[in-house]
């Protein structure tokens, strides 16, 4: 199908929706007209408020659209005299494919490529072409796969993608807008979500078939077996970015820390981990579809162009990296100005992965040394008094509190993980020891000579009340000084933890709550006592900050405070919950109260289920 047919397609199909949006109104208002002649009343007004309602919502919707403007764009800019190779490889791949090469080329800080044209009249009017490249992807392929990626791109401006694009972007706007304006729950919004479905289906079919078209030029320009090579790393390179990322680059996020030099970091990934890529290059690519999808499975993408004619254009094997005159001051530009590092700790990998890791093991022997400061009615927990709390057979006592969730034969080894946290950051203080970084595998725990520590082994033994006296002994003989990990938290708090569920409109006491159920707590945000879209308030107070963040600013009852539990009514539920300070909070769900999902009540329940006796029902 030619891009003019689609182009049809999707004014069409644009058109068809305000033509439906008209045709709604019109017909409400004949009815609204009708209804105040023949049966004048509630029924009549009631009408005449939906017709007044969807020739609002349609009129403020499309003014919205008319007036949209682009996006700034994101990424670096790279000027033609900070990258000559570049600009010189885009402007011939663009003579190539038959287009005009792009105006601006960014980078960006993710495994992506990608055009943008600032067009004009609902698309149908080209303008500034903007090509955006990924700093993972030109670490990560040759010169040659990077042509095949680029040529791809190019090409759909060659085929005028990129304005039936903007024209299919438009139309979405208008549906979400239009659908926004009159409410998604109305009989007028449902029918539009109705058409926007149909829309979308299309606009997806339309999409893939692009993608296969794009296809041809990278096997045009960069040879059949380069622009295979290109599409079968695509997602390797995508996995391995993104656990570059989890696993190295957020690794001391929650302790304000991050690494020096981010994008330095991914080709000693990329070496570090070779054996384990090759794996997965050597599986089969991800053949799963959707009709919902905008590109198709890269598994029929590839076969696609395994079926085409080679151009026999000889392969590239130079690294990207040499397309850019300094990549490394590209990269850090691109990590100051587009990864969130502001106000952060910026440390070499070396201290990060230790720093990072001891903070991390921090949080988590202070769950521990609360529990056992509370156990054994001491002012302040460390790892001697652990040691003497399992040594007078309360190690149950202490799993139990570190690990409320924790299923009964999961409970022993919860307790060893914490007590292996506080022996790795007593070695840390008293002997040196430290968490040694590695590209090719996690992080080792290593005495001072670079030797690893058995920490492992000795918490186990430390878990264990016949266990104890080996333990002292051998952390005596290792230097290590049990009162050399300490508390250094007095109260639980919300970093790291993950947002489960969250319920609206709660009540305790005469105050009204927005409750987030947390992994580790529940986040008590106040909130007013109607009970409208109180999805959309639990949404929006999610999106305002950082969850550790609410915590500081709202109450927050972690569950290592809680002593005991009643559930005093499921339906809507309600509960009291009684501190180890004695306070008891009880919280109850209106009947009309909104959750963020729609067992979010049963999860509430669960949560608490562990610090239960007798549950009674109501």
């Amino acid at each position: 199908m030619k891009t003019s047919i689609r182009a049809a397609i999707s004014v069409a199909l644009l058109a068809g929706f305000y033509l439906l949006a008209i045709g709604v109104i019109v017909g409400l208002g004949w009815l609204s007209v009708w209804m105040w002649r023949e049966h004048a009343g509630a029924a009549a007004g009631k009408v005449s408020w939906v017709t007044i309602a969807a020739a609002v919502g349609l009129a403020v919707a499309f003014w919205k659209i008319v007036r949209a403007k682009p996006d700034d764009p994101s990424g670096v800019e790279v000027q033609p005299q900070a990258a000559p190779e570049l600009w010189d490889t885009a402007r011939t791949l663009a003579a190539q494919v038959g287009t005009r090469a792009p105006d601006e080329i960014r980078l960006v800080p993710e495994v992506n490529a990608a055009v943008a044209e600032h067009t004009r009249l609902l698309g149908l009017v080209g303008g500034r072409r903007i090509m955006y490249i990924g700093m993972p992807l030109i670490q990560a392929f040759t010169v040659g796969q990077l042509r095949s990626v680029l040529a791809h791109e190019l090409g759909h401006y060659s085929g005028s993608h990129t304005r039936v694009g903007a024209l299919a972007h438009r139309g979405r706007m208008a549906i979400v807008q239009t659908v926004a304006q009159i409410g998604p729950s109305t009989l007028v919004g449902r029918l539009f979500m109705l058409y926007a479905r149909v829309y979308i289906l299309v606009e997806q079919a339309v999409s893939r078939r692009m993608e296969y078209e794009a296809d041809e030029f990278s096997v045009r320009v960069a040879g059949r077996s380069t622009a295979v090579r290109a599409m079968r790393d695509l997602p390797v390179v995508d996995a391995a970015w993104d656990f570059f990322v989890g696993k190295y680059v957020t690794i001391g996020w929650d302790a304000r820390l991050a690494p020096r030099d981010v994008f330095g970091g991914f080709p000693e990934l990329l070496r570090g981990r070779a054996g384990e890529l090759a794996q997965l290059r050597s599986e089969a690519p991800p053949s799963e579809s959707s009709r919902w999808d905008s590109h198709p499975p890269i598994a029929d993408r590839i076969r696609a162009m395994e079926a085409m004619a080679d151009s026999g254009v000889a392969p590239d094997d130079r690294p990207a990296a040499v397309l850019l005159r300094d990549p490394a001051g590209l990269a850090t530009r691109l990590q100051h100005e587009q990864l969130a590092i502001d106000g952060r700790t910026l440390l070499p990998w070396e201290e990060l992965t230790d720093a990072a890791i001891a903070a991390n093991a921090q949080r988590q022997a202070d769950v521990l040394f609360r529990a056992a400061a509370r156990l054994g009615q001491a002012p302040q927990g460390d790892l001697g008094l652990v040691l003497d709390l399992v040594e007078r057979g309360r190690a149950a006592d202490l799993a139990r509190a570190v690990a409320p969730h924790a299923d009964a034969e999961d409970l022993p080894e919860a307790l060893v993980g914490h007590i292996g946290a506080a022996i790795a950051l007593a070695a840390r203080a008293g002997s040196g020891a430290r968490w040694q970084h590695s590209w090719s595998s996690g992080a080792e725990f290593v005495a001072a000579d670079g030797t690893p520590m058995p920490i492992g082994e000795l918490a186990q033994l430390a878990a264990n009340q016949s266990g104890v006296p080996a333990a002292r002994q051998r952390l005596m003989d290792l230097g290590v000084s049990v009162t050399a990990a300490r508390q250094q938290s007095a109260q639980a708090s919300a970093v790291g933890a993950d947002v489960l569920g969250g319920i609206a409109n709660m009540k305790s006491g005469k105050d009204h709550f927005d409750v987030l159920i947390l992994d580790n707590g529940l986040l008590l945000v106040p909130g007013p006592k109607k009970t409208d879209d109180g999805k959309q308030r639990l949404l929006q107070i999610l999106q305002s900050a950082p969850v550790d963040e609410l915590a500081r600013r709202h109450r927050f009852v972690a569950y290592e405070d809680i002593a005991s539990a009643t559930i005093l009514k499921r339906v809507p539920v309600r509960v009291a919950v009684t501190l180890h300070s004695g306070e008891t909070v009880e919280l109850l769900q209106p009947w009309s109260g909104e959750t963020l999902d729609k067992n979010d009540d049963d999860l509430l329940r669960s949560a608490l289920d562990p610090f239960v006796a007798q549950p009674q029902q109501a």
